[in-house]
């Protein structure tokens, strides 16, 4: 059987929705990396302590795998490219989660980056 992938490649909407959900769920990893990185120390007993280290590798798992999945319903130069919107949720996040500041710059290359995302999958 040939998915719909492989007939003069179709990327499905489910594989879009679900690799979007990639990006939006790996943001929350990137949070958490953040969080546990301010209290990381070197030693193995620290490490494995650090439920904010541990949640970050669970979220980034969950999103690998929603990733995977989305990835048997498209083309990979067209899905990839979705993935960058991962940066727009994280700079979002950390502003309401860790109270961090966007400048014009910051804004200006999340519309650098919708607009590369979009003109990526308008040109499939």
């Amino acid at each position: 059987m040939v998915s719909a992938a492989g007939v003069a490649g179709v990327t499905e909407l489910w594989s879009a929705a679900l690799v979007l959900l990639a990006a939006f769920i790996g943001s929350f990893g990137s949070l958490y990396f953040k969080r546990g990185a301010d209290r990381l120390k070197f030693n193995l007993k620290a490490v494995l302590g650090n439920y904010d280290l541990l949640k970050g590798v669970l979220v980034y798992g969950a999103s690998t795998i929603f990733y995977v999945v989305g990835l048997k319903g498209g083309e990979l130069s067209v899905l990839f490219p979705l993935v960058s919107t991962g940066y727009i949720w994280v700079c979002l996040i950390s502003v309401r989660l860790l109270g961090e500041r966007m400048n014009a710059l910051k804004w200006a290359g999340i519309a650098s980056i919708i607009l590369g995302a979009s003109l990526i999958g308008l040109g499939s």
